[in-house]
């Protein structure tokens, strides 16, 4: 990992400076526990720190979102309802919100065992609680405990990011930092994408992440540290800097420079800042939670393909995260980064909104739209991020982590909120989702509906994919369709020939779904069956394809609805967006690259300033 030092390295009189402050550099506290470094790090420890952090998070988030990538595989085996998985999700992020305000602490006692003990907890119960859960309540008293140290590393681990990067290397820092909950969710949707259909059992996902995360346990246990109080409570723009904050290191008092933290930072700025950014990530919070379920609902893709649509997302967001965070460093300036990326994605979510009117999208059309959204969101979201954390260390930077809290804070909420509502606006997602079993042979027998020869037509054979998609049901009415249409039987002849050759079990099956079928495209088109009709499909041979068409009558109706509804979630998304927009105006920062570097130009005269007269003290 590079993040990048504007500003260069120290001169001889600066390190004169900093040796008469400092005997050495990089030195930290004797024991495990003791993690504190008495003199800010030099450049490859420094790295090595941030790297280890990062690797934290993503992990973390890793952890965490593998929720996602299941959906549509732990809600049957729990017989969990849609509704309840969406209050799981807001008992979830209420937890990680007032656990966000207990990271504050990290101010007084240190960032680094707050972080890596919060890792092993949640990594313990990813293996041994959500992966051997046996009821939909200890799925969710597991989910909500990871909840709770998630809502703790979220201001934790971002605090050490700032600890480590001064301002001129931020961008790039927090681009890093902020690739935890992307590539948290790139990686769960690419190991779900390669392994779901291998590894059938869904908790095996849980039982990789939870491996995945102790192991990175070990590595931050043995190396990870900490910036000591009297270091991290000073202001750092760039590594020029280091020798003037050794030296001031000696008169600071902690107790006071971190008294009255939440005083301090509950302050209008801070406030509307973490509110624009609560909001505009709306979209990317529905995303890694629900948008498996949205590709299953409204575009009938399978889970594998859903979460291969995902990987693109994230994957976008990741580079652009890291581009955003560096080019930002280097012109001195956020808010026009902010701005770019917020008018992007409301452009690219309008697009996204229209597509819901079109389910025959293809899948690499689906894609390309989460490109461009995963595009902007990291153009707009790495510069934020370290405008934030400059906009707190405006105000105190002894209170960095208490800062970060009020954002944790606030971000959680609106996403518990968001949460809350989302089912009164969604409704159809439940008997969609509930009955997932039934909607995908549904899907099997109307994709496999072109290829079945009726009296008087010819038909073209069906793709191996349909015969597939019939069989990997695993239903016996779905592979006798398939046992028959792997004949090729292109003409009505063709499939009587194909229906004589069954076994007598698939025979009556074929039978049936000759009943079957016209009540089902009644049923799609809009209109009912009887009770008397249902019972004549059973009668025919087949009472699993009468429990089918039962379940039509509920299905297909919420498919019909389902995209309208969904487009009203997106829209509220949308107009959180522009909120966004409008809110970045009231935050600190330049606009100007010019007025930043001089800006840049009077704070190194100022450092030289102090360094000379520390000097002149010591001689």
């Amino acid at each position: 990992m590079t993040i990048t030092d504007t500003g260069g390295g120290s001169t001889g009189n600066e390190a004169t400076a900093a040796r008469a402050a400092a005997p050495d550099s990089g030195g930290g506290g004797n024991g495990f526990f003791n993690r504190e470094l008495d003199h800010y790090p030099p450049t490859g420890k420094r790295y090595g720190y941030l790297a280890i952090v990062v690797a934290a998070t993503i992990v973390l988030y890793y952890l965490y979102y593998v929720v996602g990538t299941t959906t549509t595989l732990f809600l049957p085996y729990f017989h969990m309802s849609f509704a309840y998985f969406i209050g799981l999700l807001v008992v979830s992020n209420a937890i990680g919100a007032f656990s966000a305000l207990l990271g504050g602490i990290a101010d007084r006692i240190g960032r680094a065992n707050m972080a890596i003990v919060g890792v092993l907890v949640v990594g313990l119960l990813q293996l041994f609680g959500m992966a051997y859960a046996k009821t939909s309540l200890e799925f969710a008293i597991a989910y909500c405990f990871i909840g709770f140290f998630e809502g703790i590393i979220l201001v934790v681990t971002p605090a050490l990011i700032r600890d480590f990067s001064p301002q001129m290397g931020r961008g790039a820092a927090m681009g890093f930092w902020a690739l935890g909950p992307i590539m948290g969710s790139l990686i769960a949707s690419l190991v779900a994408t390669r392994t779901v259909n291998h590894l059938h059992p869904w908790q095996d996902q849980y039982t990789i992440s939870g491996i995945v995360c102790l192991v990175v346990f070990v590595v931050s246990f043995v190396f990870l540290k900490d910036l000591g109080p009297k270091l991290r409570d000073q202001l750092m723009v760039s590594m020029r800097d280091r020798a003037l904050v050794e030296a001031r290191a000696r008169g600071i008092d902690v107790e006071t420079a971190t008294a009255h933290p939440f005083r301090t930072m509950l302050k209008w700025d801070l406030v509307t800042s973490s509110l624009a950014i609560s909001l505009f990530l709306l979209l990317y919070y529905a995303s890694v939670s629900v948008l498996v379920i949205y590709w299953a609902v409204v575009f009938n893709k399978t889970t594998s393909d859903a979460n291969g649509i995902d990987t693109w997302y994230w994957a976008f967001t990741a580079l652009m995260l890291i581009v955003a965070g560096v080019v930002s460093d280097k012109v001195r300036v956020r808010k026009p980064f902010m701005v770019v990326g917020a008018v992007g994605m409301i452009i690219t979510t309008f697009v996204f909104i229209q597509m819901a009117n079109h389910s025959d999208t293809g899948y690499y059309s689906l894609v390309l739209v989460c490109i461009f959204l995963g595009f902007f969101i990291g153009v707009a979201y790495a510069p934020w991020m370290a405008a934030y954390t400059e906009e707190v260390e405006a105000r105190n930077p002894a209170l960095t982590a208490t800062g970060l809290s009020v954002w944790g804070w606030l971000l959680r909420i609106v996403v518990a909120a968001s949460f809350l509502v989302m089912p009164h606006i969604i409704t159809t997602s439940s008997p969609i989702v509930d009955n997932n079993y039934y909607a995908q042979q549904l899907q099997a027998i109307k994709a496999a509906q072109p290829h079945v020869a009726s009296s008087g037509h010819t038909v073209q054979p069906a793709p191996q994919a349909v015969i597939d998609q019939l069989n990997a049901t695993g239903a016996l009415p779905m592979q006798t369709l398939a046992a028959i249409l792997a004949k090729q039987p292109t003409t009505y002849a063709a499939t009587l020939a194909a229906v004589t050759a069954l076994p007598p079990a698939m025979q009556k099956q074929a039978l049936a779904l000759q009943a079957f079928q016209p009540l089902a495209t009644t049923v799609q088109n809009g209109g009912s069956v009887t009770a008397a009709q249902v019972a004549s499909v059973a009668a025919a041979g087949s009472p699993q394809l009468a429990v089918l068409l039962q379940k039509e009558t509920v299905i297909v109706p919420a498919q019909k609805a389902a995209p309208k509804e969904w487009k009203t979630w997106w829209w509220i998304c949308l107009g959180s967006q522009v909120i966004f927009l409008g809110l970045i105006f009231t935050m600190r920062g330049r606009w100007s690259p010019r007025k930043a570097r001089e800006d840049d130009e009077e704070r190194e005269a100022l450092v030289a300033r102090e360094l000379a007269a520390i000097r002149a003290a010591g001689t």
